[in-house]
């Protein structure tokens, strides 16, 4: 039986609309101009409705009524936290919040019409089925916002979750297909169905994706999560793609059924099927197909897609730590810091600044390199703290071979993307590693969590320029870094460049640390992030 709590109603309560046609009367007036009033006033007035006290019946047909002018003005009102680092800003974090809270404010609602039905009230006996949809629907929802946004949900989510389906489970209505007009692709839906999307995406490592991935991300769902059952046992085969398993009475998502031990709470998803469509929707297109031939996306690229369905199956189907190597616990911190001119500055020991014309370096600043490889600092760390390029504390979580999870240790700190440059000095180590940021993310308790991508080799800090007559660019310098090839690894040097500065067959100028200096030509594009470009060059 569903056990969820709810707060009781109150004859104080005095919402604007009490019935259906006062409510069709009331969003005839709601002005949709001004966003953030409108969606206050959405808000406040569903959380009255759900502490007034009336019948299910009509509660249903008003909160079916405010289904259409919500999400639109949701949809609407979450543009404004596309591409936001993280943490967000005081006024982000409002929108976030009251997005959230609006959702949440729906779920609720459905749910004063379930426990009416569970009640016994004859007017809702045939609407078991919609109350359960809508109210894992709008659960669903309040936890894609977490998801895309960058930000922990509270894990009483979780029991929401498992609570509702094992109450539809229970009354035999998890199969039954529930209308839904305001979903023009798939306008039909049952409770499994969402139940499996919402458990999938959870576990798609969704930091790790961008927002528009994750919107391609919900459309698939919708397409493949009818494919997939949610059993009471499994039986595998020697090579298949192994099962995952939700524990319904715990706050948690999906696990690898190995490390879930198993109980009359516990249950299955067979990721077998899963597993060959995704490996036939990446051979279709690797063969040539495009994305909108398999029915994957209207207006996205092959390459796209395929990375995105290769990223899914590792994720969903495949052992994580057999690929990509076992993260281990670790007890030191490091040091952090971001933006090219200041990971320049702590790897180099000094501000970037351009070169004198010819070159040439102070006595005082050769007889440094003569003796220290690299010119120091008058006082360690006081220049770069006074040109805003401090350093942060943070804590290793874990860490492998090529990359580390690491948490802040303050809660005020630089603003973080994913796909931006870092550097990282773990422990007491000299030099600092660079690294890419591969997702980020916010706990619960406002902390900022980071995953770290090494790039290899001990970068050198370098200055370089455009040369020749076909500059596209200033002949100015500019801060970079050098990779050394690594060998062991067969990777060649590579050069680390501002964004848009890489052109194919450009000569560039390096100058080191000791003034010496070379010329290469740029090659390839090994990838690009948010502020850097890391490139393949040959010398000249």
């Amino acid at each position: 039986m569903l056990t969820l709590p709810l707060e009781p109603t109150d004859d104080r309560a005095n919402p604007h609309f009490k019935n259906a046609e006062s409510c069709a009367q009331w969003l005839g007036q709601l002005q949709l101009t001004n966003l953030q009033l409108a969606h206050s006033l959405l808000l406040t007035q569903i959380q009255e409705l759900n502490r007034y006290p009336m019948r299910g019946s009509e509660r249903l047909d008003i909160l079916e009524l405010l289904r259409e002018t919500v999400g639109y003005v949701q949809n609407d009102y979450a543009k404004k936290l596309i591409s936001k680092s993280l943490p967000l800003s005081e006024s982000e974090l409002m929108v976030f919040v009251a997005i959230v809270h609006l959702w949440q404010a729906l779920v609720l609602g459905y749910q004063r019409c379930l426990q009416a039905f569970i009640a016994g009230d004859k007017q809702l006996e045939e609407h078991g089925a919609l109350l359960c949809q809508r109210c894992l629907l709008y659960s669903g929802l309040e936890i894609f916002e977490h998801l895309r946004t960058g930000y922990e949900f509270d894990a009483r989510l979780w029991h929401q979750l498992h609570q509702l389906y094992a109450f539809a489970e229970e009354q035999d209505l998890q199969m039954a297909e529930v209308a839904d007009p305001l979903n023009i692709k798939h306008p039909y839906s049952n409770c499994r169905s969402i139940y499996i999307k919402i458990l999938l995406a959870c576990h798609a490592r969704p930091a790790e994706l961008s927002r528009s991935q994750l919107q391609l991300l919900d459309r698939w769902l919708a397409q493949w999560s009818g494919t997939l059952t949610v059993e009471r046992s499994y039986t595998t085969s020697k090579g298949d793609a192994q099962p995952l398993a939700i524990d319904m009475t715990s706050e948690r998502g999906l696990q690898p059924a190995k490390q879930v031990t198993h109980s009359d709470s516990t249950r299955y998803l067979a990721m077998v099927p899963l597993s060959k469509l995704l490996r036939v929707m990446t051979i279709l297109l690797q063969q040539g197909q495009t994305p909108q031939q398999t029915g994957l996306c209207e207006h996205c690229n092959s390459t796209d897609c395929i990375e995105l369905l290769t990223f899914l199956h590792q994720s969903w189907c495949e052992d994580i730590n057999a690929r990509f190597g076992k993260r281990h616990p670790v007890a030191h911190h490091a040091l952090l810091c971001y933006k090219p001119e200041g990971i320049y500055a702590h790897l180099s020991g000094r501000l970037f600044k351009q070169p004198k014309q010819d070159g040439t370096l102070g006595s005082k600043a050769r007889k440094q390199i003569e003796t220290f490889g690299r010119v120091l600092q008058d006082k360690p760390g006081k220049e770069t703290e006074e040109t805003r390029f401090p350093l942060e504390t943070c804590k290793f979580d874990n860490e492998s071979i090529l990359g580390a999870h690491l948490t802040r240790e303050g809660m005020f700190g630089e603003r973080v993307s994913r796909n931006q440059l870092v550097g990282l000095r773990p422990g007491d180590a000299e030099s600092f590693i660079l690294g890419i940021t591969a997702w980020a993310n916010v706990t619960i308790a406002g902390q900022l969590q980071i995953g770290i991508r090494y790039l290899p080799g001990i970068a050198e800090a370098v200055d370089i320029r455009a040369t020749g007559v076909n500059k596209t660019i200033s002949d100015k310098y500019v801060p970079a870094f050098l990779l050394p090839a690594v060998a062991a690894l067969k990777i060649p040097a590579s050069l680390v460049i501002p964004r848009d500065w890489f052109q194919p067959g450009r000569v560039v100028e390096i100058m080191h640390q000791n003034a010496e200096k070379q010329n290469v030509k740029m090659n390839i594009s090994v990838e690009r992030g948010l502020d850097y470009e890391r490139i393949g060059f040959t010398p000249v």
